[in-house]
């Protein structure tokens, strides 16, 4: 069926209201359009299904949404009757349509005779997964497109454990969307009805309360709060999303007398009106925040994305000027302070343990073996994480104290498997806390730990091929750099070579090769003859190739030459 077929396939369904077939004719003359609708549909992953919201196969909207959830509950119903008992929790971020399409879900579920519990409105990602685990869930779906652009909505899919789903279920989901009629295979009860004989479940005000007595079990030192609250003043901003509750209520159990929200962003809107994208990555979308902060002469900033899964942080350097903590930096600093503040403490557990992905900075690595803390790698994506932390932990291995990846996105505990904003806002503001009680900002901390650890830098470039023919690129991209292996870049000499779709490690100086741990993954990664890092992977949610370098060296000086150097090598791979 070609994409003009299946453009008339839609206008012709009884299942689309008047509204949708309006949107359609109104692009019948617009062949490019039609195309870029309808010539497939949404790829889905183990991150679930992202995509623009307007009616198309290829789009964000209630037909794919139910499509989703039909293939999902036939999984479901495949595990068995207990299975299907402990049902799916449910949950949604502030987006345009967000709502509406977790009621979808929670309306097919119930079609198929699969129970869920969805939240009475929009709450923190980590908050499902910890509803899942509480609960005693099979699974969780989340209606998400964490730091999108407006225009944007997700599907992200969840398994018993709390964690996103693993690849294998993923797969299932994927093949049983192949096999199911978008329209006509659906099965669906009417959302009031569902509600009405019990199938669908409202949680509210008592799993709020559940999941923060569990995120106020990650202070370790609520003394230091209390030294300082009279004094120390932090500003918050959860750019118009989820953290807007939890998060303020979490620093306030904490003993936080000043956390300043920024008022224009702690309205809920999925429009975003007050940044151009709400991301905490980009500096940008602080700017109100900096504001606010300069004015009442507060100490840090921490901002949370839509979906409340990520933070990011601004301190004052050495001038007074707020400047932005990458992921990486904050990661190293909070693993440092949650190492030393469990030392203090005497809570550091035998065999403790923290996971870093294999794009995250090597610096991590030196803080958790310097302080006697094994640490493991893993793909990116938090499922990983998950599966590592849970198979440790079971084989009695070590015990994960702390997760991260350089993407923002921090997990401690052992009540949620994805990453987690709620919990990583309360312990980066006791850290920062305990450095102000010591005189120090954050900023301050950081060179304390490069002066410790020695020094390092990192930078992700996002190489973006958008569009048809983007796709394509992006694959001719990887299967070049297989078929003619780097044996030097920008001059440097490559020492190892590795490929985690095959799991094969090259050592080029030894002429080895042996098998890796890890493997199954579009990932390739070099070790460079002087000490850099850089890996080279497709983006698995947007039409981009991302590459990090992760570089160390004696003195920021260093670094930064390192880091403009391969920054100007990989501007090279766009072609």
């Amino acid at each position: 069926m070609t994409y003009q077929d299946t453009y008339q396939k839609w206008l012709d369904s009884p299942a689309l209201s008047a509204g949708e077939k309006a949107e359609l004719k109104a692009i019948s003359g617009d062949d490019k359009e039609i195309e870029s609708r309808f010539f497939a549909p949404l790829e889905f992953g183990t991150a679930g299904l992202r995509g623009t919201m307007c009616v198309g196969l290829h789009n964000m909207n209630v037909h794919v949404i139910r499509h989703a959830t039909q293939a999902f509950a036939e999984v479901i119903l495949a595990e068995g009757p207990e299975a299907v008992k402990k049902g799916v929790a449910v949950c949604h971020d502030c987006r345009n349509h967000s709502r509406e399409f977790a009621e979808e879900v929670c309306a097919v579920m119930a079609g198929n005779g699969i129970p869920s519990r969805i939240f009475d409105a929009l709450r923190p990602t980590p908050e499902l997964s910890f509803a899942i685990r509480e609960y005693g869930c099979t699974a969780g779906v989340n209606v998400t497109a964490s730091h999108n652009p407006k225009e944007y909505n997700g599907y992200k899919v969840y398994w018993a454990d709390g964690a996103q789903l693993p690849p294998h279920h993923a797969d299932a989901i994927a093949k049983k969307m192949g096999e199911i009629d978008i329209f006509d295979g659906i099965k669906r009860m009417d959302y009031n009805e569902a509600v009405k004989q019990g199938l669908v479940t409202i949680m509210g005000a008592e799993t709020d309360e559940a999941f923060l007595t569990q995120v106020m079990g990650q202070a370790t030192d609520k003394a230091v709060v209390a030294k300082v609250a009279d004094q120390f003043k932090m500003v918050y901003t959860p750019f118009h999303g989820t953290g807007y509750q939890l998060i303020p209520e979490a620093l306030k159990r904490l003993g936080m007398k000043h956390v300043l929200c920024v008022p224009e962003q702690m309205v809920l809107d999925g429009n975003f009106p007050t940044v151009a994208s709400p991301n905490p990555e980009n500096p940008e979308g602080f700017a109100l925040a900096v504001a606010l902060a300069d004015k009442e002469g507060a100490d840090f900033i921490l901002g949370s994305d839509p979906d409340a899964d990520r933070v990011g942080l601004m301190v004052r350097d050495h001038t007074g000027k707020f400047i932005p903590l990458s992921g990486n930096q904050t990661g190293v600093l909070l693993l440092d302070y949650v190492i030393g503040a469990k030392k203090r403490m005497g809570t550091l557990p035998e065999k403790a343990t923290a996971l870093k992905t294999i794009v995250t900075t090597e610096m991590a690595r030196k803080v958790a073996e310097v302080n006697g803390v094994n640490m493991f790698d893993t793909f990116t994506g938090f499922k990983f994480m998950a599966e590592k932390k849970n198979a440790l932990e079971a084989s009695g291995e070590g015990k994960v104290i702390f997760s991260y990846e350089e993407s923002y996105g921090y997990m401690m505990g052992d009540y949620v498997r994805d990453k987690d904003a709620v919990t990583a806002a309360l312990v980066a503001t006791e850290m920062a806390a305990w450095y102000y009680d010591r005189g120090m900002t954050l900023y301050d901390a950081l060179q304390e730990l490069y002066a410790k650890y020695g020094d390092y830098a990192e930078k992700t470039l996002n190489l973006v091929m958008p569009g048809l023919d983007g796709l394509a690129k992006m694959a001719k991209l990887m299967a070049d750099l297989r078929e003619k292996p780097l044996t030097e870049i920008a001059g440097v000499a490559v020492t190892r070579r590795k490929d985690y779709s095959t799991g094969i490690e090259e050592d080029l100086v030894a002429g080895t090769k042996s098998e890796m741990e890890l493997k199954g993954s579009n990932v390739l990664k070099y070790k460079l003859s002087d000490g850099t890092d850089l890996v080279v992977r497709p983006s698995g949610t947007e039409p981009k190739v991302k590459v990090y370098i992760l570089a160390q060296g004696a003195g920021k000086a260093e670094c930064a030459e390192k880091v403009a150097k391969y920054e100007a090598w990989a501007e090279t791979l766009k072609g």
